[in-house]
């Protein structure tokens, strides 16, 4: 079999502040609602895919959720979890291994740290590969700093650019009733921030919240039958390059470069085909070189790329409409949420931040510290 494949609902989870839910609720109450939008059930549901939550990931999320699926899946390679997932879920759907696949996510980081629950930054633990970098204090967002300054090093990318990345996204989510942070900020009140690790001061780095996502895909033949208009997948591609720094062999290169290749040569299209980017951004640095590897500018250009209000809804290249992670919403995987606005987007369902006549959006998602990529290009009729 080979059908076509939509996303037929979407939906949010309550976000930002949310102190009165666990984890799980948060997933259900996502899935509820995403189940809702399409006109869909819990009976309806054969497939289910879900990670970072649970000892048995996603069994007993399922099993919370009153679930007993027929496909699973819970591949964890970090943020880009959920465009992976989405595109193997895909795969089952167009091989008939399941019709009606769910996926969701849901996560309470800001709220249990500040009840103490937990550390505010995660530990990777020391066997392994990562033992050779643990001893010298190396975080995540250190890797990140360090292959920052290396596209600095070799272009000349310069602090100022990168702060064009957390301006725009905090324009967006001026537009975006959700969003965590609304208030306005300038190139000069990000580099006036206190630095967290060179070159990246406060405000470009991904927030902390709470909230949940979730997703429904269809086949062809149930789409036909739903309320709303499907939005198709049009082609995915994944890849992983490397855990320890020293075995990534270009730091201003990140595993989009092949993920987004693949993407594309899969759907039939090009970067300029494409109408707005839902793009991880855990970090500055993270959008602008996911920018370069996806094609909507050469390799050492994201700098100047990103410059003149490009990223904003009413600009060039709209991206990460909703605010993206630096802004709008990050509870620690943020993938799901960049798939649920680019549905919103392609549906015209997104307010004073819609895109106008939208038709094709790149949804890529970064896991780890550029370690793997999924992207996918989703469409309307």
């Amino acid at each position: 079999m080979s059908r076509r494949v939509a996303i037929a609902g979407v939906a949010l989870s309550d976000v930002g502040r949310v102190d009165d839910m666990t984890p799980y609720a948060l997933h259900a109450q996502a899935a509820r609602r995403a189940l809702a939008d399409c006109g869909l059930g819990p009976e309806d549901i054969d497939g289910f895919a879900s990670t970072g939550l649970g000892s048995l990931a996603p069994a007993d999320v399922a099993e919370y959720l009153g679930l007993a699926p027929r496909w699973i899946d819970s591949t964890s390679v970090g943020g880009s979890a959920w465009e992976v997932m989405a595109a193997h879920a895909a795969d089952a759907i167009a091989a008939g291994h399941a019709d009606v696949v769910l996926l969701a996510y849901g996560s309470t980081a800001r709220a249990d740290i500040k009840k103490g629950l937990r550390g505010a930054s995660l530990d990777w633990g020391t066997r392994g590969p990562l033992q050779w970098e643990a001893p010298y204090g190396h975080s995540i967002i250190s890797k990140y700093a360090m292959a920052a300054r290396r596209h600095m090093h070799e272009y000349g990318t310069t602090i100022e650019q990168l702060a064009e990345v957390a301006v725009a996204a905090r324009a967006n989510a001026a537009l975006n009733p959700e969003a965590f942070y609304r208030d306005p900020i300038t190139i000069q009140d990000v580099l006036a921030g206190p630095m967290i690790a060179d070159p990246f001061t406060k405000l470009q780095c991904c927030i902390r919240s709470d909230g949940g996502a979730a997703a429904v895909l269809v086949s062809e033949e149930r789409a036909r039958d739903l309320p709303k208009a499907p939005v198709w997948i049009l082609g995915s591609g994944e890849h992983t390059s490397h855990v320890s720094l020293s075995q990534w062999p270009d730091f201003t290169t990140g595993p989009a470069a092949v993920s987004g290749r693949m993407a594309f040569e899969r759907a039939g299209l090009t970067p300029a085909d494409v109408d707005v980017c839902e793009l991880y951004d855990a970090f500055t640095y993270m959008l602008l070189i996911t920018l370069e590897d996806l094609g909507f500018c050469a390799k050492g250009e994201g700098g100047s790329f990103v410059e003149g209000g490009r990223l904003l809804t009413n600009g060039a290249l709209p991206t990460n409409t909703d605010g993206g992670g630096l802004s709008a919403c990050h509870p620690g995987m943020r993938g799901l949420f960049l798939i649920v606005e680019a549905v919103r987007q392609l549906r015209g369902e997104c307010g004073e931040r819609q895109v106008g006549g939208a038709e094709v959006a790149c949804v890529s998602g970064t896991g780890g510290w550029f370690c793997s990529s999924g992207t996918m290009l989703l469409g309307r009729d």
